[in-house]
């Protein structure tokens, strides 16, 4: 009896808090047409957002490219297929490895740190504060930094995607005595607008996704200066699944249009 209450209560929960992120994703699109628009506070974001996960996303998107590289070789030698090798990792980490990891990255450290943010703020009352001075908190702190990691997500993921090749040629170079040149002949060869367009139009809601629930936790921080750590780690992990049913829907709608 008391589990079947605590499963009633778990889902009536999640109900209610389907329901308040709609209604904050509601109010984004409200705000985001109607003036004053923060653009110095956007491209403010944006700077920060993407010069603070660049070295990160070129440090895993290399090492995706050496390890990746390096695990498939051997199998493809058994096979005689290593000439399939640049369309091989190419193909992969521009469909979908590539986007997913630097997506799952940049949960991890952008969402995580719009959460704490907001939610700091939330708990020492600076959101009221400029609610009662008459600024729009909303407007000025949550759809600004949506709208940065909407817009810059995808340009780091086709970064991370460009230096993970690199460090698949540079496998190549040293393995197989495979130039640069032939190497990236054969993975402009391979590819097609096929596995181009869909990857970038989701990873616009990847983008999305991230600044949405890492502002929709942060905003509505509560239980003190406890509830920002909450907030911070609520973010990364709502983030994550929402990532993967996102990516699992792209690839199901992809299938449909491109089969």
């Amino acid at each position: 009896m008391e589990t079947d209450s605590k499963v009633v209560t778990s889902f009536k929960n999640f109900l209610i808090e389907t329901g308040e992120l709609s209604y904050f994703t509601g109010r984004f699109f409200k705000e985001l047409f109607n003036p004053p628009f923060e653009l110095k506070e956007f491209w403010r974001q944006c700077y920060n957002m993407g010069n603070r996960s660049l070295l990160l996303v070129s440090v895993t998107g290399f090492i995706i490219g050496l390890v990746f590289t390096l695990q498939s070789r051997p199998t493809l030698e058994e096979f005689g297929a290593v000439s399939w090798m640049p369309s091989m990792v190419s193909i992969s980490i521009i469909r979908e490895i590539g986007p997913i990891i630097t997506a799952l990255i940049c949960a991890g450290r952008i969402g995580s740190g719009i959460g704490a943010e907001l939610g700091s703020m939330r708990v020492t009352e600076q959101i009221d504060a400029m609610e009662v001075s008459g600024t729009n908190p909303y407007k000025y702190l949550v759809v600004t930094r949506i709208l940065a990691t909407t817009v810059m997500l995808p340009i780091l993921v086709f970064f991370g995607d460009a230096i993970a090749i690199l460090g698949s040629a540079l496998v190549e170079n040293i393995k197989g005595n495979v130039s640069f040149l032939l190497y990236f002949n054969n993975v402009f060869d391979s590819l097609q607008f096929s596995d181009v367009i869909p990857t970038t139009f989701k990873t616009f809601f990847f983008g999305f996704a991230i600044g949405l629930v890492g502002c929709y936790k942060g905003y509505n921080c509560k239980k003190g200066t406890a509830g920002v750590g909450l907030a911070a780690n609520s973010a990364v992990v709502y983030t994550s699944m929402l990532l993967f049913i996102i990516d699992f829907i792209a690839v199901f709608v992809t299938n449909i249009f491109y089969d």
